[in-house]
């Protein structure tokens, strides 16, 4: 047995559970048994890397074309779409992570117990509430949550994004996670959570995920008053598990996307037997080496443009979103063997934003192009797995 595939079992063997697809969200994390007392005082997200100060509004945005295909009862589909972009204004009131209902709901979609319902809600972020946007022409990235997940577990990402000079378009894909709350304050919950065992689930997800981001592509214009910062040659997608899985279904649909990453989601969609040219990007856990996902595998092979395929030794579904952060205030132990918090997100956010800045920037970024000595962790794969 190879050393790859050792430390592939090491790390399997310390979950309760992983999912095996991006359809079926992992199980929550256990409650911690342990000694280790839960911190005192709120959560604090990690500070931004890029120049920019961050600001964030949220919008809610109703397609009438289209009934809601979960909510049988609902005619139309509405969506709230959360934008981080930069700013001048360095002070102001700090935007919630979550709404004391959204963490009560979410913690209780996720099995958690034991810590005060509202602990997400006191969460602190970076991003300044309503503040006015800065900038001009500056690129865009559509972001999508795992499968049960709000957009908030992205939160640490998207603030990154936006302090580098990205406007950062987020949905919360209604009824597809344990809270969304809508425009007149009614809080949606996981309707297709019923359904997830069914066949072809996965892919109808991404389908109507898709749908989601055209129509939000489409309405950002004329809904958001900072929407002339936008240059709209340049829209790339990111997401994770089954948002990197509508990643790609996205950009197969729409071709104002220009490029997109998929972070350890196993993908539905069907790439053209011609192959696919525009630039994408998974970046994966240790379980996602090649051979461990047949839907990687085999879209690997029609990608015919620029592509990379990136795992992080040590990390575990979960990696690249803010709950492994979170974990130690909602009374999680951290997995033995798994890479510190703190460390998976440094990763997530220095390689999604080498992408971004290659492929919506222009110009050629070291870090994507051969194994990093300020990243031993990362494998560059197929060709470097297993030899770092």
């Amino acid at each position: 047995m190879d050393l790859s595939m050792r430390r592939i079992l090491a790390v399997a063997a310390g979950l309760v559970v992983l999912a095996a697809s991006a359809c079926s969200a992992p199980a929550p994390p256990r409650s911690a048994t342990g000694p280790s007392p839960t911190p005192t005082g709120p959560a604090v997200l990690p500070a931004t890397s890029g120049a920019h100060p961050v600001g964030t509004t949220i919008l809610h945005v109703n397609d009438t074309s289209r009934p809601d295909p979960w909510n049988l009862d609902v005619a139309t589909r509405e969506l709230k779409v959360t934008l981080w972009y930069p700013t001048k204004q360095k002070e102001g009131e700090r935007a919630p992570y979550m709404t004391p209902k959204e963490s009560e709901l979410f913690l209780k979609g996720s099995g958690i117990a034991g810590v005060p319902s509202d602990t997400l809600s006191k969460t602190r972020t970076n991003a300044i509430k309503d503040a006015e946007p800065a900038g001009e022409k500056l690129p865009l990235v559509v972001l999508s949550p795992g499968w049960t997940k709000p957009l908030s577990s992205l939160t640490s990402l998207a603030e990154d994004m936006a302090s580098r000079g990205y406007v950062v378009a987020g949905i919360d894909h209604t009824y597809e996670s344990h809270v969304t709350t809508l425009s007149d304050g009614r809080v949606a919950e996981c309707i297709a959570c019923d359904n997830d065992t069914d066949p072809g689930f996965g892919t109808r997800v991404v389908q109507g995920r898709a749908d989601d981001v055209s129509f939000v592509l489409d309405q950002l214009p004329m809904k958001w008053d900072g929407s002339g910062l936008i240059d709209r040659s340049r829209i790339a997608m990111v997401g994770q598990s089954m948002g990197g899985a509508a990643a790609m279904a996205a950009m197969v649909k729409d071709s104002r996307v220009r490029a997109g990453i998929d972070m350890d989601g196993t993908t539905y969609a069907r790439i053209p037997k011609s192959g696919f040219s525009r630039p994408f990007m998974f970046i994966g856990s240790e379980l996602h080496v090649p051979g461990h996902d047949a839907s990687w595998d085999r879209d690997w092979k029609l990608l015919t443009g620029w592509k990379r395929w990136v795992v992080v030794k040590d990390t575990v579904h979960q990696a690249f979103t803010d709950l492994p952060l979170l974990g130690p205030f909602l009374g999680v132990a951290p997995e033995p063997g798994v890479l510190p918090a703190e460390r998976g997100a440094e990763i997530a956010r220095a390689y999604v934003a080498a992408f971004l800045d290659e492929h919506l920037k222009g110009g050629r970024q070291p870090l994507l192009e051969e194994p990093s000595s300020r990243y031993p962790e990362v494998e560059l794969c197929p060709e470097h797995c297993g030899k770092s």
